[in-house]
């Protein structure tokens, strides 16, 4: 990896401005620089030309959860060092931070603070916390600028970057939410080395979904070395990571608000948001991405869209890094009527992303309900309580 970090352009669509990711090791210096220089610098920072681009701000909402609370705090500390006002506001941990009580209570302290529209929020935890901060900064004042700090390899490669920002309701998963892209993302790989190893496993699945969209050279890396993919001190982390960045920074600068384009990013989702719902959130993202995908693969090929060799890689990928291929057989009914509630559904009609073959992702709209039955069964096959939860 070079000295200074890798920056992956996304292009500003819709009125918005073009920002960039930044992965590497040890970035949080780069954090003022993206912020925008301080009303108030102080003396010991007074040289931070990075900061040029934006001038004035004074105030700094740095919002993290309660496990990151002294990751949250040293940013705080560092940042006021550097002249900004800056204030550490806690939120639960994981989804529990995505619900509106959460997000009033943010709206509260940035009133009681005085928050204005030259002022930055910051957000530093997983892809919960980044979904939960856009979404404060898209509704504050009409909206205010945000960065990304994501602690997980999950946000680093889907929730932090594309803009999409939201909040879970009793009736689904982001429902409530608005396109407010950030200003920066920093995504500090030093973070994963002390990732919980079901956590970063789970992620790998939005890794590997990119790899079957648009980028099969991810599902090689990882065929080649599965050991390797499943920890942070593999050989290809970084590869990993950049290279499902730029897939997703590729499409989210063509369509913004997933007027066409951008749906090939659900892949697998439609499933595994309903199987979300269904165990109240207590399953990883990753491991209900992954039975999404084995889904949508046996979809594909009941369809006569994908091939029988490109379904069953995904299977074998999946499977090779520990991720789960199946779900229970009787929450078919519950799971449907979820689905139809899909972000994707238009009227009654449930549509699909799947693939015509690898890295040919298309939409399969109102397909027959005897297809979508035997599709599940094939994922149902095997699949008995909780197994595949990680």
């Amino acid at each position: 990896m070079s000295a200074g970090p890798i920056r992956i352009p996304v292009g500003g669509t819709a009125g918005t401005s073009p920002y960039e990711v930044l992965v590497g090791r040890q970035l949080l210096g780069e954090l003022p620089g993206l912020i925008g220089r301080a009303a108030r610098p102080s003396p010991t920072t007074a040289l931070n030309r990075g900061a040029a681009r934006h001038s004035g701000v004074q105030r700094v909402a740095v919002l993290h959860p309660e496990a990151l609370a002294s990751t949250g705090e040293a940013i705080r500390a560092d940042l006021a060092e550097q002249g900004y006002e800056a204030i550490a506001v806690q939120l639960p941990n994981a989804e529990e931070a995505k619900t509106a009580e959460v997000a009033a209570y943010c709206w509260s302290v940035l009133g009681q603070t005085g928050f204005t529209r030259t002022d930055v929020i910051v957000g530093v935890g997983g892809g919960a916390t980044t979904d939960l901060a856009g979404f404060v900064a898209a509704t504050w004042l009409r909206g205010v600028r945000w960065i990304a700090v994501p602690t997980t390899i999950l946000a680093m490669v889907d929730a932090a970057v594309g803009g999409k920002t939201g909040i879970n309701t009793a009736e689904g998963k982001n429902l409530v939410g608005a396109f407010h892209p950030p200003a920066g993302v920093l995504c500090d790989l030093a973070c994963l080395d002390s990732l919980p190893a079901h956590d970063y496993v789970s992620g790998l699945a939005e890794i590997i979904k990119a790899g079957f969209i648009s980028d099969p050279v991810i599902l090689d890396l990882i065929e080649a070395d599965p050991q390797g993919a499943c920890t942070p001190a593999g050989p290809h982390t970084a590869e990993l990571v950049e290279r499902s960045i730029r897939v997703k920074a590729e499409v989210v600068s063509q369509d913004l608000k997933e007027s066409g384009l951008r749906e090939i990013l659900n892949y697998g989702h439609t499933l595994a948001h309903a199987i979300e719902k269904n165990e109240r959130y207590t399953w990883r993202h990753g491991a209900a991405v992954s039975v999404g995908m084995v889904f949508a693969a046996e979809l594909g090929r009941m369809a006569g869209r994908l091939d029988d060799a490109t379904a069953d890689r995904h299977r074998t990928v999946l499977a090779a890094v520990g991720l789960p291929l199946t779900y229970r057989g009787d929450q078919w009914p519950r799971l449907l009527e979820t689905m139809k509630v899909d972000k994707k559904s238009r009227g009654d009609r449930l549509r699909f992303i799947v693939l015509d073959g690898l890295a040919k992702p298309t939409v399969l709209e109102s397909p027959d309900p005897a297809v979508l039955a035997a599709a599940y069964a094939e994922v149902a096959a095997g699949g008995e309580a909780n197994g595949g939860a990680l």
